[in-house]
């Protein structure tokens, strides 16, 4: 039964995908402004609801301007569970987009591509403010990698330069992943994380496959009130208050389940 259920989910990802994926092509062309992430929003919504991810949204996102956003990062499914409520672009990691099938639909949900290496992190953040020049917003994962959900791992701090260096009034908004419960309980084992949390040396199809067999996972998504980076010195310090925001859901879970 559950073998059957993930087919049928694979089968809904590949028809969407399918889909929406020449009419994207042809916008790109055109537009990469606010018309260009409404079929992404879209097939977002769509794999949510094909997998059984449920979202929910505490706090208000900052969807009215041009934003900064800044969370932690547990899974490659929380693309389509943050996709669904902002419409960003995400800051990824160079190899995600030599990735099949999800390096094409990264790319066309107009992903900003870093290698994070000294080499070439002025031409890659000359990049970022490019796009941030053009009035798009982006979304970062300063962890650099995934973890488990548990807590929240140190931040790197370059791409914070980009919201004191840019020149413009962009707003930065911290949020929190936070992991609700998955396959239809809450999460209490870290093989309960382990289901949506894809992070060490998991390998990404197997792991995609189990989560599918499953009912899939509640993910609640807390929205910090907005910064004033005219009033923030340096990016270390803008590190550092987003990283206690960020972290405060997370703790205040662990210190309460102890």
């Amino acid at each position: 039964m559950a073998t059957a259920a993930a087919v049928w989910k694979f089968t809904q990802f590949f028809f969407w995908s399918a889909l929406l994926i020449p009419p994207q092509i042809i916008i790109l062309l055109f537009s990469r402004g606010k018309a260009a992430f409404i079929l992404p929003t879209f097939w977002q919504h769509r794999i949510c609801n094909a997998f059984g991810l449920k979202v929910e949204v505490i706090g208000t996102p900052v969807l009215d301007r041009q934003a900064l956003f800044v969370s932690n990062h547990i899974s490659y499914l929380d693309i389509p569970v943050i996709a669904g409520v902002l419409p960003a672009s995400f800051v990824a990691k160079a190899d995600v987009a030599s990735w099949p099938v999800f390096g094409l639909l990264a790319k066309l949900q107009q992903t900003a591509f870093v290698s994070r290496s000294r080499a070439t992190l002025a031409q890659e953040k000359a990049a970022l403010s490019n796009v941030l020049a053009q009035g798009r917003s982006l979304i970062i994962f300063p962890e650099g990698t995934s973890s488990d959900g548990q807590t929240v791992l140190p931040f790197k701090t370059s791409l914070f330069g980009l919201a004191l260096e840019s020149g413009q009034d962009i707003t930065v908004q911290p949020f929190t992943i936070e992991l609700a419960s998955v396959d239809g309980h809450e999460v209490s084992t870290q093989a309960d994380r382990d289901l949506y949390a894809w992070h060490g040396d998991m390998t990404l199809m197997p792991h995609f496959w189990a989560f599918a067999k499953s009912s899939g996972a509640k993910v609640r998504l807390h929205f910090h009130p907005p910064l004033r980076v005219q009033q923030i010195s340096d990016r270390k310090e803008l590190a550092g208050i987003c990283y206690d925001l960020v972290a405060a859901p997370l703790n205040h879970r662990a210190s309460s389940a102890a």
